[in-house]
């Protein structure tokens, strides 16, 4: 199954952090990319001219997490920049100390997908996060003053490709928003059956698919492909952001293969669930591991694209992204 026009209708820059630790002790918070996203949107927001400023102000605003009865916050917005962005720290620990490296992504999507704006606001606001002296940032053990912007690499295929190298920009570095895909081969062993297919879904981090996410009326696999065709919708800019419309720059065979992947899917058995809740002061509801006896080759293509644009709620965060791992133990 082609994923071509898929691919030549998505905008999306991909930048891969590396940031080194310059103090002795660091503890990142249990969700770090909620900090993240709080802490540069606030010095985003003080760096740009007060027009643009106040739809950071307001997003920001309207995206705090508000408290509970149970003293526990519960996040109402899933979008808190007024930009299509995703912040994905990468799983790790948490606890670092001088000289150790934190990896995260920052992916900008669609009409967000700007390197300009990236270079000429996003990056500074990181340069000053990484030397802030601000007391509501810079607090004992905190990220926030005390690393420095070791390098940032773009996305490129399959490979990365430096931007900063060693703390040097490199200005003649120009990413546009199609090079992601350069290359991508989406289930391309499977189809060729150089590989077998997969058996284990890995949530990297956790996932919100709505009220009905954890029920047994539909199945995980056709909730992730529902998941991709909504995401589409908000992605493509021809498309008038109805969750529907992700259909539309399908062709007829293509409708009906991923419309027969998913009825297949409603009967693929599941030989473990180890889904639980994820933490109640993070974004998202569940995460886990699920096994499936097989999960059918059409699928798959379109589950690897779900993992890189990220699904459900709450993708700002980092949200509704997972691995696929054969039953060899290879990670697709």
């Amino acid at each position: 199954m082609s994923m071509s026009p898929y691919l030549n209708s998505i905008s999306l820059i991909r930048y891969l952090l590396v940031w080194r630790i310059n103090s002795s002790l660091v503890r990142l918070s249990r969700c770090p990319s909620t900090e993240l996203s709080s802490v540069l949107g606030a010095i985003i927001a003080k760096r740009l001219p007060t027009g643009e400023a106040s739809r950071w102000r307001k997003a920001e605003k309207a995206g705090q997490p508000e408290s509970q009865t149970i003293g526990l916050p519960t996040f109402r917005l899933s979008q808190p920049w007024p930009i299509e962005a995703v912040l994905l720290v990468y799983p790790g620990k948490k606890t670092y100390g001088q000289g150790e490296l934190i990896l995260w992504e920052l992916k900008l999507i669609g009409e967000s997908a700007d390197h300009g704006f990236f270079l000429e606001v996003i990056l500074p606001a990181m340069e000053e996060a990484s030397y802030t002296s601000e007391p509501q940032w810079n607090r004992p053990n905190k990220l926030w003053g005390r690393f420095d912007i070791h390098s940032v690499y773009v996305a490129r295929g399959s490979h990365w490709e430096p931007l900063v190298s060693d703390g040097r920009l490199d200005l003649r570095y120009r990413a546009n928003p199609v090079q992601w895909a350069e290359g991508l081969t989406f289930g391309s062993g499977l189809q060729t059956g150089k590989f077998s297919s997969p058996t284990r879904l890995v949530w990297l981090t956790p996932f919100d698919f709505g009220e009905e996410a954890h029920g047994k009326q539909v199945s995980p696999l056709r909730r992730i492909l529902e998941a991709l065709i909504a995401r589409m919708s908000l992605l493509i800019p021809d498309l008038r952001n109805v969750p529907d419309d992700g259909w539309d720059i399908l062709s007829k065979e293509q409708t009906f293969s991923i419309q027969d992947a998913m009825e297949q899917a409603d009967n693929i058995p599941i030989l473990h669930d180890d889904i639980k809740s994820a933490p109640r002061d993070c974004p998202g509801h569940y995460t886990g591991t699920q096994i499936f006896s097989y999960i059918p080759l059409p699928i798959i293509p379109y589950l690897e694209l779900a993992s890189i644009l990220h699904v459900g709620k709450h993708t700002h965060f980092g949200c509704g992204t997972f691995t696929l791992i054969r039953s060899t133990g290879e990670v697709v």
